[in-house]
């Protein structure tokens, strides 16, 4: 079983309830963090130390306060986490539930597990460190359900630069100016334009700031 188990969620009452949950499989190192930059600090400190953790149970949403975070949420937070550690098994546990959300990132290969935080959330969180201790994957049925459904759109890395450059207020000439800097191809304008008008089709939107609020309202971005 794993020995040393980093959780990271926001909320009191889910952290207790899978404290309960590790105490059944005698865990016996196991951390919490209630922001990402501290997960991060926590897991890269364990990895410089020669004494990373085996498994990450991890929520996607955090609540923005007082505390202001460098990384945005648990999906970029597992990315940084899992490039620092191919080995590290990585199990979401989340109220986000959405096909888009789901899809994506089994299909970044970050994941190992996806549980949904309802009514069987905890028996299906014993399941899923069962699962991914014995080497294998797992999906709450209710995720199952969802991944079943056609005509899924599911952004690659460019997509998602090109996107989220656009979010943050950059023209295409300065992302055309930010691709080449970054060896980011194809970098042309006319590249750009066209793979944005594919991405308007694609979701049907009616002009580019419909489709970034789309692809924001489908946690795609």
């Amino acid at each position: 079983m794993f020995k040393k188990v980093l959780v990271a969620d926001d909320i009191d009452s889910i952290n207790h309830a899978v404290a309960s949950v590790l105490k059944d499989f005698n865990i016996g190192e196991v951390a919490y963090a209630q922001y990402c930059d501290k997960a991060y600090v926590i897991a890269k400190k364990a990895i410089m130390e020669g004494k990373p953790f085996d498994l990450f149970i991890c929520d996607l949403s955090f609540k923005n306060d007082y505390h202001e975070d460098r990384i945005s949420g648990g999906k970029e937070l597992i990315a940084l986490l899992k490039k620092e550690d191919p080995n590290l098994k990585v199990l979401v546990n989340t109220i986000e539930d959405h096909p888009h959300t789901v899809k994506a990132l089994w299909a970044s290969g970050n994941i190992e597990g996806y549980v949904c935080k309802d009514r069987n959330g905890m028996q299906e969180l014993k399941e899923a460190i069962f699962n991914l201790n014995s080497g294998k994957t797992y999906n709450s049925p209710r995720i199952e359900r969802s991944l079943k459904q056609e005509n899924l759109i599911i952004l690659n890395d460019l997509e998602i630069n090109l996107l989220t450059s656009i979010a943050n207020g950059l023209t295409q000439d300065e992302i055309q100016e930010k691709f080449e800097k970054d060896n980011i191809s194809p970098a042309s304008k006319s590249a750009i334009e066209k793979r944005l008008k594919e991405l308007r089709e694609d979701f049907k939107a009616k002009n580019t700031a419909h489709l970034i609020g789309i692809v924001k309202d489908l946690n795609l971005i």
